[in-house]
């Protein structure tokens, strides 16, 4: 395994001006930089995905026999060395300096993901070449990855939905919370909103297919509960990474009321502010059945490629391992509100 060190200060070369691969990827020294890799405006939203998770403590507990715990887990049919999957990032000239080619990065996320027992989604967006090596990555790995598509408007949905469905993808997504992209828009592609019912009809027609569907972006309970009614599969807790809408709640706020809202009907992801392994741990013991991770997968992509993703991977399972052993859990199944303390004491 490559050295994470050495990734990251290649990747801090290579994204300058970009992203400053800061020692603590809070959001504050990359406030309203999108394009690029900070959150809009203010960057409340993506301060608060890391603030929100930061106050989310660990219980410690070590009179028990967890010595070495299972990290995998099977989340929509998919077997994973541990809950922990790449989210759909894209963009990379316009979002990480353009050092690498798009279709490097692609690969770089998908075949890291691969060879360390996960798997990676893919992003959407403007240029074409963003879809056309989300597509071409996800067929080199046999269909081993998630492409998520954007909520466009006319026929542009389906044209790149079909794409997607013929890559041989097990599941596929819409990424519902980049609707109202302001990269999107300053490019004059829009997307937009679409009712539950819209959605339902979208859902029914795809895993007619045999493919399962997720819904990412969905941040109250109301929506997690019109998320199930339309059919998803699975829903992802997010705010787009802080990128969309200033001033939302991070994550880890209202994942617990949400994952509640959805629980037994449709699994549950999570993304916003995870670094570590301990984050891992935090999101899943709030309710989330996996969780995406984001910026972090890109360093590792530009500082050492489809090495530096399987790395960084290793890394989280080594950081998760620790914390399930600290925290007495055998397995997965044994993480919950039991293993952790909020900032109001519950």
């Amino acid at each position: 395994m490559a050295d994470y060190k050495e990734i990251r200060a290649k990747a801090r070369e290579l994204m300058k001006g970009f992203c400053r691969v800061c020692p603590v990827c809070d959001g504050r020294a990359c406030a309203g930089e999108v394009p690029g890799m900070g959150g809009l405006g203010t960057g409340e939203s993506f301060k608060n995905n890391f603030e929100a998770l930061k106050k989310v403590r660990l219980l410690m507990r070590v009179l028990h026999d967890a010595t070495e715990p299972d990290t995998t887990c099977d989340v929509l049919g998919l077997k994973l060395s541990l809950p922990v999957l790449a989210a759909p990032i894209g963009g990379v000239s316009f979002n990480m300096g353009g050092k690498i080619s798009e279709p490097e990065y692609v690969d770089s996320v998908l075949g890291g993901c691969k060879a360390a027992g996960t798997i990676g989604c893919t992003g959407d967006g403007v240029p074409p070449f963003i879809i056309d090596a989300a597509m071409d990555g996800i067929a080199k790995v046999g269909g081993h990855g998630i492409p998520f598509i954007k909520p466009w408007e006319g026929g542009e949905f389906g044209e790149k939905m079909d794409r997607a469905l013929a890559t041989g993808c097990p599941v596929v997504g819409v990424d519902v919370d980049a609707a109202g992209l302001i990269t999107l828009r300053k490019m004059g592609r829009p997307v937009s909103p679409k009712s539950a019912k819209e959605w339902a009809s979208v859902i029914s027609a795809i895993q007619a297919k045999g493919v399962r569907f997720i819904l990412k972006g969905i941040m109250t309970p109301d929506e997690a509960k019109l998320a199930a009614d339309a059919g998803a599969d699975a829903i992802v807790v997010s705010n787009h990474g802080g990128r969309v809408l200033d001033h939302s709640p991070g994550v880890a706020e209202v994942l617990p009321e949400v994952a509640a809202a959805a629980k037994g009907r449709i699994a549950v992801l999570a993304d916003g502010g995870v670094r570590d392994g301990a984050d891992v741990l935090k999101f899943l013991a709030l309710g989330a059945d996996a969780v995406l991770i984001g910026r972090p997968f890109s360093v590792s992509a530009l500082g050492g490629l489809q090495e530096g993703v399987a790395t960084f991977i290793e890394k989280v399972r080594a950081e998760l391992s620790a914390a399930m052993v600290l925290t007495g859990c055998k397995s997965l199944a044994d993480i919950g509100p039991r293993v952790i303390r909020t900032a109001c004491g519950k």
